[in-house]
């Protein structure tokens, strides 16, 4: 994603204090990242949801005298890749829906050129004992899915994936049993649980790792460690393709940093045929 488009778009925004309205402006030209040298401040707000004034304040907190100032540079950094010939073929909107989550899917790619990221979240959800994996309402499939491979590698995995009262209880028990590390999942829409949770985390002691659709997510002002995967949102429910793909890559970064996890894993086998867990 580094020499795309996009990824140069990402690099723009990177190191800029954006409210939650500007994120989402940020967000969508990036998803958008070959139409917005050519859009409007009315057509971009339009495709962001938010209001034009809200597009000429973004414009100007990215230091430009105003959105033409901004589209300009836009057309000399970010022009768009030349499109492929499609044959003149009319692509229903669930072919697009699942063309849309194989860009996200190459985006991720593109992001894993650097594999310094990921080597570095292995190394922090390997060392922590135990390993909170946190995911309420639309992540906590993901929370939970990390959750169940994890746990046959990872000597102690604790799986929170419901919110209320309780979830501060669940940290401060992660953290007096010796927890280093939190892992979140975090996707749209984000409930303000998850928020409060990884603000109350790092107050704890914990460092936070989180995967999100955006660097701009609301998530990432309390993250010490962010891996943007984005999440498709062609149907009327988001898809996750993206951010399941790269909770499958930090599981793998993990492992490699476990020096029993293979050992492990041939156990488990072992105790799985003997038991005839699975239909051969």
């Amino acid at each position: 994603m580094g020499d795309s488009p996009a990824g140069r778009l990402q690099a723009l925004f990177e190191g800029h204090r954006l409210t939650p309205t500007q994120r989402r402006i940020a967000h969508c030209m990036v998803r958008r990242a070959g139409d917005v040298p050519f859009l409007s401040s009315v057509e971009l707000a339009e495709l962001a949801g938010v209001s034009q004034p809200s597009v000429t304040r973004f414009a100007v907190a990215l230091g430009f005298d105003g959105y033409p100032a901004l589209r300009r540079h836009l057309r000399e950094v970010a022009p768009p890749e030349p499109d492929g010939d499609d044959g003149g073929e009319t692509l229903n909107e669930y072919q697009q829906a699942v063309l849309a989550e194989i860009e996200n899917l190459k985006h991720l790619a593109g992001l894993l050129a650097d594999p310094a990221p990921v080597e570095r979240a292995g190394r922090l959800l390997a060392r922590s004992r135990p390993l909170p994996v946190l995911g309420l309402r639309a992540a906590s499939s993901q929370a939970r899915g990390f959750a169940y491979f994890a746990a046959k590698v990872h000597p102690d995995v604790r799986l929170l994936d419901e919110g209320g009262s309780m979830l501060g209880d669940r940290v401060d028990a992660a953290v007096r049993a010796g927890a280093t590390a939190l892992l979140c999942f975090a996707l749209p829409r984000h409930p303000r649980e998850v928020v409060e949770a990884l603000e109350y985390a790092r107050a704890a002691g914990l460092t936070v790792v989180t995967v999100a659709e955006s660097a701009f997510a609301p998530v990432a002002a309390h993250s010490d460690l962010l891996i943007p995967a984005a999440v498709g949102t062609g149907l009327a429910f988001d898809t996750a393709c993206a951010p399941m793909m790269l909770g499958r890559v930090l599981l793998e970064a993990m492992a490699d940093e476990l020096p029993d996890a293979q050992a492990r894993l041939e156990e488990f086998d072992t105790k799985a045929a003997a038991r005839g867990l699975f239909v051969e």
